[in-house]
């Protein structure tokens, strides 16, 4: 658990971490240069309780943290944690169970629900979070990986060895994003338990709200930056299914990463036939075999990307093999 000034929070957090059921844990707390009195709170936590490790730090940022905490960690399961987020009693049993039971399964996140609800909690949140908890088995998280990061960070609980593998990398987009896409790019299979167990403070200055690195820039470079690296490695061309500002921003993306796309597919009468930056514009009756070339929907509503599915599916396109849906 990285800390930074979350003094306000850090109780809330700790006394979440002492009611589990289970037992067996060990918190590894990096206080990465806090200024308020967070330092002096995990003090008195690590004095009351010795399965709290705490590591003071200069100032490094989150990366940083996240990996002078996995040195520490000696478990071989890693439950992520936010300072000012709280966890459900059952929540570490839950998993650890479930990664026990299920063998093939490298991490398992949680369900989650956002505080405080009103009237704070914006429209779009609330849509993210109905979006996220509708996830649960590996193939829905890998179809959805591009559509948004599909499993909550701080309810993610990893297998150590794997975790130590990765690790986590400074690239100037979000870093937990970035970990699940390398994972599910080298064919790990990732799962979300069906239940919230994981309350998830949402407020204007948690990291994720103030930082250029959470930016939707830089959510969009990173898919760009790992489409480019699987999805669409050795096609410098792919055809993309949507001209709406999602898909002209992860077009631009895609561009700087070598990959422009051959043909656009789009509904409105008066776009069809003409071109965009070089590209036809064709109707979706128009696309040729699946998968010749890749084929990226990049169409933000999930209502339309599920109508699009459907018919991409009656013309024999196969979800991730053929195209992948990327908002």
């Amino acid at each position: 658990m990285p800390v930074r000034n979350a003094a306000p929070t850090l109780s809330l957090c700790l006394k979440s971490l002492r009611r589990q059921t289970e037992q067996n844990w060990q918190c590894v707390v990096v206080n990465d240069g806090s200024v308020d009195s967070s330092k002096a709170i995990l003090d008195r936590a690590a004095a009351q309780d010795p399965r709290i490790q705490v590591l003071h730090t200069q100032p490094q940022g989150i990366v940083a943290a996240l990996g002078a905490g996995l040195e520490l960690c000696q478990a071989p399961l890693v439950a992520r944690m936010d300072a000012d987020d709280w966890m459900h009693g059952e929540r570490l049993e839950r998993q650890c169970e479930w990664l026990d039971r299920h063998s093939e399964i490298s991490a398992v996140g949680t369900r989650v629900r956002f505080f405080p609800r009103s009237p704070q909690l914006k429209d779009g949140r609330r849509s993210y979070e109905r979006w996220l908890n509708g996830l649960s088995g590996p193939q829905s998280i890998r179809a959805d990986a591009f559509v948004e990061c599909p499993i909550a960070h701080p309810s993610l609980t990893l297998r150590t060895n794997i975790l130590r593998t990765f690790g986590y990398r400074e690239m100037g987009w979000p870093e937990d994003y970035d970990l699940i896409l390398r994972l599910l790019g080298k064919g790990h299979q990732l799962a979300v338990l069906p239940k919230r167990l994981i309350g998830w403070r949402d407020h204007p200055d948690r990291l994720s709200r103030t930082s250029e690195t959470y930016s939707l820039d830089q959510f969009t470079r990173c898919k760009a930056a790992h489409l480019a690296a699987d999805f669409l490695k050795g096609q410098p061309h792919y055809v993309l299914w949507g001209y709406g500002q999602t898909g002209k921003n992860l077009r631009k993306a895609l561009l700087e990463c070598g990959h422009s796309p051959s043909q656009i597919v789009e509904l409105h009468p008066r776009r069809i036939g003409q071109f965009i930056h070089g590209a036809p514009v064709i109707h979706p009756d128009q696309l040729r075999c699946p998968g010749e070339p890749p084929l990226i929907v990049s169409v933000s509503g999930p209502t339309a990307r599920n109508q699009i599915r459907q018919a991409l599916a009656l013309k024999g396109f196969k979800e991730t093999r053929d195209f992948i849906c990327a908002a």
